[in-house]
């Protein structure tokens, strides 16, 4: 599309009249045909929309934004003032601002060609990412009503009737092929942007579970389910970030796969990705095993990994002595060398960790107890096999595990028929879970920090845990609705991307001195509305203007601790014939 200039100029003015004009292809040949009469127009107004016209709308949104026009004077019905087309534009307008700081926009406009689309498929992602910040839903639900209750139209140029569910998938399978790329740029460009250091890297694995039977995706597997849905099928997905939560990559495995198998090939691919710096892994104790130990001291790789509750009955002794060293008020720590010095175990006793196992301990002890005196009691009423209370018994020990060795029991049959049930506590076990409650042992090849340091580091895994319950609660990772595995891919990528620009934002409102948590700065400054303002004039013609809600006196304190400039209204195109926008 293109202006047209129409008609003449009068004599010593500087109006000008123009007409939208949209070129399109024929089996004749191109032709033109006249969208909407613009009348009058501005030399403003005129600029922003011969740049509209080019399709930049990334960029001519931003001039359309006109602060400083000249005034216009009509005469107003007050009687029949009233807005129309209320939608949510803080949130959206937040986001993309966000996307355009850390570079994401600019990048999938340079890297994804637009080909013959109407709408570019760089304008497509930046809808599907912002929206997965502000209105997380399905695409369907999407492209239905939620598209629609945003400004994103206004702020990208695209009508609501070209955002449909086809468009929304087409645009997914497209941005999953510029993955590896998108995580290449993000990690230079956050780095560059917010002085990010990778020298330490925290791995966890979580799932996520689909709605479906999904016969075509091979990664849809049961296993064991983070979000208590075993009946449903789930992907396994890898997450490594920095030291501050700020994702560096991830990739997305079978739903039965076993953490401790995925170390090599993250570590490896990571590795591939950006080089072997000197680097040090974090990992709980779930990627443990002699196997992964072995390969992570190859090539002077550095760790520090939770080791097994196991280990910690080799270190009773240390656990009795009294040279632990208080880092802060209820949290103690010391390091104890191996037995061929290559590495260094450190133990760890927190007083509130303490507290909640010794009252799980106690709850468990108590159902077992009681259970076990029921039985006890219907045993003496009635004549009861041994193997099926036996089985009973088996059962009450499975299901409070945290207590069961703690007992021994025995089922003995009566020589008159029947059975009693008999049991005593085994106190040397009562002693070792008192002496361990609350304890817990990380394990590392870094000899030259202090027991402090190491276990900060360790406790630092927090930053993946909260990436992934942002992406499960705030962005709706789960559930997965769709069935094919690129489909189902591409969905975290959006969440992925999601999560990078909104950890971009809280280091946008950490060096604003606004905290470290940017939820409720970002739900503050999501309550700005945009409405229409609709005017009749003396002679009867509806005057539109697009407007943005006054903010709130707080609203604008965090939006200049931000230093971001809120619009205050869109400047409206009518057509000249019918008033209309």
């Amino acid at each position: 599309m293109y202006l047209r200039r129409c008609g003449k100029s009068k004599k010593n003015q500087t109006d000008r009249y123009w007409e939208l004009v949209e070129s399109y292809r024929t089996e004749r040949g191109p032709r033109q045909r006249v969208v909407s009469y613009l009348g009058a127009l501005s030399k403003p107004v005129c600029d922003g929309i011969q740049v509209a016209a080019e399709e930049r709308a990334w960029y001519w949104q931003r001039q359309l934004f006109d602060e400083d026009l000249e005034p216009e004077w009509q005469q107003i019905d007050t009687r029949r003032v009233h807005v129309e087309r209320v939608r949510d534009f803080g949130g959206a307008w937040l986001s993309l601002q966000a996307m355009d700081i850390i570079g994401l926009a600019d990048f999938l406009r340079t890297a994804m060609p637009d080909g013959r689309a109407e709408v570019n498929w760089w304008v497509m992602c930046s809808i599907l990412v912002s929206c997965r910040l502000c209105c997380p839903s399905s695409e369907l639900r999407l492209a239905q009503s939620l598209y629609e209750r945003t400004a994103l139209q206004d702020l990208l140029g695209v009508p609501a009737a070209q955002v449909n569910d086809d468009r929304l998938y087409r645009t997914l399978d497209r941005l999953l092929r510029y993955k590896s790329r998108l995580e290449r740029f993000l990690q230079k460009r956050l780095g560059e942007l917010f002085g990010l250091e990778y020298d330490l890297l925290l791995y966890d694995v979580t799932s996520t579970y689909i709605e479906g039977e999904g016969a075509g995706n091979d990664q849809m597997r049961r296993g064991y389910s983070r979000d208590q849905r075993p009946d449903c099928k789930q992907v396994c997905i890898a997450l490594v970030v920095t030291r501050c939560g700020m994702p560096l990559g991830y990739e997305v495995f079978d739903g039965n796969r076993s953490d401790v198998t995925t170390v090599v090939e993250i570590v490896t691919g990571i590795e591939k990705r950006y080089g072997k710096a000197n680097r040090i892994w974090v990992m709980d104790r779930g990627m443990m095993s002699a196997a992964n130990i072995e390969f992570l001291k190859q090539d002077g790789r550095r760790y520090i990994l939770g080791a097994n509750r196991a280990s910690l009955k080799k270190h009773e002794q240390e656990l009795l002595k009294d040279d632990w060293h208080l880092i802060r008020d209820g949290l103690e720590v010391k390091l104890c060398p191996s037995e061929d010095g290559t590495e260094t175990y450190i133990l760890c006793r927190s007083r509130d960790r303490g507290s909640k196992e010794r009252a799980i301990h106690d709850k468990f002890e108590k159902r077992i107890e009681d259970g076990l005196t029921r039985m006890a009691a219907g045993c003496l009423k009635t004549k009861q096999k041994v193997a099926a209370v036996e089985r009973r018994v088996g059962a009450l020990l499975a299901s409070n595990s945290r207590a069961r060795r703690l007992f021994e029991v025995q089922v003995k049959a009566r020589e008159a028929g029947g059975c009693d049930v008999v049991w005593e506590k085994v106190e040397a076990h009562r002693t070792w879970s008192e002496l361990a409650e609350g304890c817990y042992l990380l394990r590392t090849n870094i000899t030259d920090w202090s027991a402090e340091d190491l276990w900060k580091a360790y406790i630092q895994l927090t930053e993946a845990e909260t990436a992934f319950r942002i992406q499960k609660s705030d962005f709706k990772l789960r559930p997965i609705w769709h069935q094919k595995k690129e489909r189902v891919q591409a969905h975290i990528l959006v969440c992925f991307l999601a999560l990078v620009v909104w950890k971009a934002f809280g280091q946008i409102c950490t060096r604003a001195h606004l905290g470290d948590e940017p939820r409720q700065v970002f739900d503050e400054i999501a309550q700005i509305k945009m409405v229409d303002v609709v005017l009749h004039t003396k002679e009867g013609r509806p005057i539109r203007r697009r407007c943005i809600v006054e903010p709130t006196k707080h609203q604008k304190v965090l939006l200049d601790m931000l230093r971001l400039r809120l619009p205050k209204q869109l400047k409206t195109i009518y057509y000249r014939d019918t008033g209309e926008m």
